[in-house]
């Protein structure tokens, strides 16, 4: 090889290294996250790290766009901010409009309206390791990362059914169970990509609304009642959960039911997301197999509710009757949102029976799962009617003894 022809490639070699170097060199410090926070976090968090620089964000925005500027070392990292809501609202307006009128931007209000809560453990709730993890979706007005996992803050991750399921789960409310095998589920499982079946997102945020929100609410009941048998039986329930007194007059709860969104208090309240839902069921289905199915849940909420009224009015009976001293301190004897402290274990029972089991006839039923809502719903409740009422019958025989 010519000596000019060597020293032609070393110099085309040298160039094209200058040039690649150069070019990273000036893409680090075009990314405003190549600073002192990315190296130092590379350190004691690197995962964490490489979420936020595979974000499309970090190639726009710096840390201290949403953790602020107040924390630079190791000592004072309390003084970093956390992001809410508002914190995206200058590039995410819209969704973030939508969010603030669905029921996730008061889930920590709805938590905290609970007669129960201020007594539990820290841990469980501002500590994150019980309601207040799932709950903190509407803590401090709004995280978006609850769903838009940090630090990758991904759409794609977010549009996945899979990121429900943390907190649409288990005792209360098990809607990835009931939806994941479901035949919508199912279909989903064995085709994830071809579009055929519906996820939490296709029916609850269609066209990307973030306004979730459902007609029946988490509780299921909504005045007015034009059925008056079936609002009978709900005024019962409303009792018992003292948003009515023992008059049937609305008590201080009726506030807190409002603002946390956990019933539906007007007939457009209940309607406007029926309406929606029948347009998201009609893209797939005949308006009139929707209707019929829709309808077919709501009479599953009425039968339930008759199961609910009448074991609520049995253990009742027992406060009337001297048999339970009844408490001071609620306008109704029975009190269900004690939930597990409950005083007695008949009211343990009755609890169970409205937040597992009446939760999974109705939700069972809407989710289009006939095994969760007919076994592990409706089936358990007439076993827990018929045990509240034995057991009352035994109280009430010992007491004559």
């Amino acid at each position: 090889m010519g000596m000019k022809r060597l020293i032609g490639i070393t110099t085309l070699a040298a160039a094209a290294f200058m040039t690649v170097w150069l070019g990273a060199g000036l893409a680090v410090a075009a990314n405003p996250n190549k600073n002192a926070c990315v190296s130092c976090h590379e350190k004691v968090s690197p995962q964490i790290v490489k979420d936020w620089l595979d974000c499309k964000m970090s190639k726009t925005f710096s840390c201290d766009k949403c953790h602020g500027k107040e924390h630079m070392t190791a000592d004072d990292f309390a003084k970093a901010k956390m992001p809410t809501a508002d914190t995206c609202k200058p590039c995410h307006g819209k969704q973030v409009a939508q969010f603030n009128n669905g029921k996730h931007a008061v889930a920590w209000v709805a938590m905290e309206a609970m007669p129960k809560t201020a007594s539990q453990p820290t841990e469980l709730m501002e500590g994150m390791k019980g309601c207040g993890g799932c709950h903190r979706v509407g803590y401090h007005g709004g995280k978006c990362d609850s769903c838009h996992t940090r630090h990758r803050f991904s759409k794609a991750e977010a549009q996945k059914p899979a990121a429900c399921g943390t907190c649409h789960m288990g005792f209360d409310h098990p809607q990835w169970e009931m939806w994941g095998t479901s035949k919508h589920g199912m279909i989903y499982a064995m085709e994830p990509d071809s579009g055929r079946a519906p996820t939490c997102q296709t029916c609850h945020m269609d066209e990307g609304d973030h306004g979730v929100i459902t007609s029946w609410g988490f509780l299921a009941l909504r005045l007015p009642e034009d059925d008056a048998e079936w609002m009978k039986d709900r005024v019962t329930i409303l009792q018992a959960l003292n948003v009515l007194d023992d008059k049937g007059n609305p008590t201080g709860r009726l506030d807190v039911v409002k603002a946390g969104k956990v019933a539906r208090l007007t007939k457009e309240d209940w309607q406007g997301p029926r309406d929606k839902m029948i347009k998201v069921c009609t893209k797939c289905h005949a308006k009139s197999y929707a209707m019929e199915q829709l309808k077919n849940a709501d009479n599953i909420v009425k039968a339930s509710d008759k199961l609910m009224a009448e074991a609520i009015r049995t253990v009742d009976g027992l406060y009337t009757d001297g048999i339970l001293d009844k408490p001071k301190d609620v306008p109704f004897s029975v009190d269900l949102l004690t939930f597990y402290d409950a005083p007695t274990s008949i009211e343990q029972k009755l609890y169970v029976m409205l937040m597992e089991h009446r939760m999974r006839t109705y939700q069972g039923a809407f989710h289009m799962n006939p095994d969760y809502m007919h076994w592990y719903g409706w089936a358990e409740m007439k076993k827990d009617l018929a045990e509240i009422k034995e057991e009352a019958a035994n109280m009430r025989a010992a007491k004559k003894k």
